[in-house]
């Protein structure tokens, strides 16, 4: 069984960046696909991004599209995701999420292995 492990999360100011790791153990992470999702307070979870499982193949969220990119190296058993240009709004819990699908759609429902978040707090 996999398990996954965000960090890199933490405070920023508006316009800033910060870049998001999840790395894997008990498993490599080559044969899934993987996702970032994102959960505001009062808010459900959201869709961020998602990487097949060469990093070929990456779908964004239109609210993140240019300004976040997710990326993989198996070879470390790692995704990241790179935040730029951050806005107050993109403040929420992020997740990391496997996936046994070839090509998940970008819901939470197709992913069934998930991290424990970090928290991005986008604030002046």
């Amino acid at each position: 069984q996999v398990q996954l492990v965000e960090s890199g999360g933490g405070l920023v100011q508006p316009g800033g960046s910060l870049r998001l790791s999840c790395a894997a153990s008990g498993r490599t992470l080559s044969t899934y696909a993987m996702g970032w999702f994102r959960q505001a307070p009062g808010k459900e979870r959201e869709f961020v991004a998602t990487i097949n499982w060469n990093g070929g193949k990456t779908h964004s969220a239109d609210s993140v599209r240019g300004r976040f990119t997710i990326s993989r190296n198996n070879a470390k058993n790692t995704m990241y995701l790179q935040m730029n240009s951050l806005k107050p709004e993109d403040t929420a819990v992020y997740y990391c999420a496997a996936s046994g699908m070839l090509t998940p759609l970008p819901r939470a429902l197709d992913y069934t292995i998930w991290g424990q978040g970090t928290q991005v707090t986008v604030s002046s």
